[in-house]
């Protein structure tokens, strides 16, 4: 695959911060999530060199978009040029959309100890739904070759886990950073970190 991608996550929104699971709903960034999308925005600038080489997609919901909005602010990129992809959406989380994470813990106080505990909601979209969607977004000969890529938490784990043909367990022992974002590229991932200013937590 010659395909170079720069794969981030959406920053922190109102729903992560009140540990509610969000899914196929949505809720808007925090500030502490527009200044992560803004610093890795910031970073991924310094790293590519000319931005018409550069195509960006998105998950079409609108944590995703307001993301890549910002991300585009700071590469001079027209936000016009976003081009959104279902193929990017979230898992369907199913009943438990827009749950607390601490209600459902209070239910089942074993829950957290599966990296994919997620995967337990009842009507969720399965593992293999969204293995299919990003393996056929990856294989799709229209995508350009140069990519920066807005998705989700477990969408992008599973983006990852995809890209490197990693196991089922290896792709959710990943990490779901929102102040981070990863290079895909030479079917080798490399992780790069930001820090956002002090002010913004």
């Amino acid at each position: 695959m010659s395909k170079s991608i720069y794969l981030l996550r959406h920053g922190q929104t109102t729903f992560n911060a009140q540990q509610r699971l969000q899914g196929h709903c949505n809720s808007g960034l925090t500030e502490l999530g527009k200044e992560q999308a803004s610093m890795i925005g910031a970073s991924i600038n310094r790293k590519i060199g000319n931005k018409k080489h550069w195509a960006v997609y998105c998950s079409p919901l609108g944590r995703a978009i307001e993301t890549a909005n910002i991300v585009c602010k700071e590469l001079g990129i027209d936000s016009n040029l976003i081009t959104t992809d279902e193929r990017l959406k979230e898992f369907n989380l199913g009943d438990w959309e827009k749950c607390f994470i601490p209600d459902l813990v209070q239910n089942n106080p074993k829950l957290l100890s599966h990296r994919d505990w997620y995967l337990s909601a009842p009507n969720s979209e399965s593992y293999e739904s969204v293995v299919y969607r990003i393996k056929d977004f990856l294989h799709d000969d229209l995508i350009p070759d140069h990519l920066i890529v807005v998705s989700h938490g477990l969408t992008g784990a599973v983006f990852r886990g995809v890209y490197a043909a990693m196991s089922y367990s290896e792709t959710f022992e990943q990490d779901l950073p929102q102040n981070a974002y990863f290079l895909l590229a030479d079917h080798k991932i490399s992780r790069i970190q930001c820090e956002v200013s002090v002010e913004a937590v």
